[in-house]
């Protein structure tokens, strides 16, 4: 699944590319994938409709419209935006299609048909993808460990579940998880109610410095974007205990274990993550 660092370079690589062009109209092949409104509304309202900016929050990301309208979806597991030459043969499961002015498309494609889409306009209030309930976004300014124990300190899950946790850190998913776990050298099974004020602070300085040094990794031209389809992202050889178990760990040299934490794969290193 796309996590923040994922999501965030699609924005950086799609929100120049959609500057300023309009939609000329909107080809829904699959209407589920539309949640909000109708698939003959949503179609009628956006043909005319010009792009202003991407926005990212999360692992959504806003299509933000002049006219104050905006776009929001979310890629899930297999979900994938691509802005493509009309006459580049389609991906098999491509579910949307939006035709701009400059000749080009918009495509919305996805595998297993879990993401989603919503238009909400200028003054509706969104009620309907969830946004509202995320919490705060790991890379703003005033992201600290005190917000961290407030939130997270009384808990007696595994601190693994809680930075899953979207309500109150919106964009961690799996893979991250793992990553900044094994960077601040914490167990993923520690309750988080067993850390201490110092583990919160090394957690409030390595969440936003893995999420940043990912961001960093995957950075990639749009020609390099859509050649790999919008999915081969750069930063799995710089990937530490993800999806390595077995491997020697990195930074001692001792094998990497994996573990099932509230349903989810977790590797790690029982020597650095005592």
């Amino acid at each position: 699944m796309p996590e923040l660092p994922e999501v965030e370079t699609i924005k950086r690589v799609l929100e120049p590319q959609l500057q300023g062009l309009t939609i000329d109209n909107v080809v829904i092949n699959r209407p589920e994938v539309v949640a909000h409104p109708h698939g003959d509304e949503f179609c009628k309202l956006l043909t005319g409709q010009a792009f202003d900016r991407i926005e990212r929050r999360g692992k959504f990301l806003l299509l933000l419209l002049n006219s104050g309208d905006r776009i929001i979806i979310h890629l899930r597991m297999t979900g994938c935006l691509l802005h493509t030459p009309a006459d580049l043969p389609k991906e098999k499961h491509t579910h949307i299609v939006f035709r701009l002015n400059d000749g080009k498309d918009l495509r919305f494609s996805d595998t297993r048909r879990f993401g989603r889409l919503w238009l909400v306009k200028k003054n509706e209030i969104d009620i309907y993808s969830g946004i509202e309930r995320l919490g705060k976004e790991p890379l703003d300014s005033d992201f600290s460990a005190g917000y961290l124990i407030a939130h997270l300190g009384k808990r007696k899950k595994a601190i693994k579940e809680c930075l899953l946790d979207q309500r109150v850190i919106a964009g961690i998913g799996n893979i991250y998880a793992d990553e900044i776990l094994f960077a601040a050298k914490i167990n993923p099974a520690r309750p988080a109610n067993s850390l201490s004020e110092k583990d919160w602070m090394c957690l409030a300085q390595v969440i936003p410095q893995q999420l940043s040094y990912f961001i960093e990794k995957n950075e990639m031209t749009p020609a390099e974007y859509l050649e790999t389809k919008g999915q081969n992202y750069r930063n799995t050889p710089f990937l530490q205990v993800y999806g390595r178990q077995g491997e020697a760990c990195p930074a001692c040299n001792h094998t990497l274990c994996r573990m099932v934490i509230g349903g989810r794969s977790s590797t790690h290193c029982p020597a650095c993550q005592k």
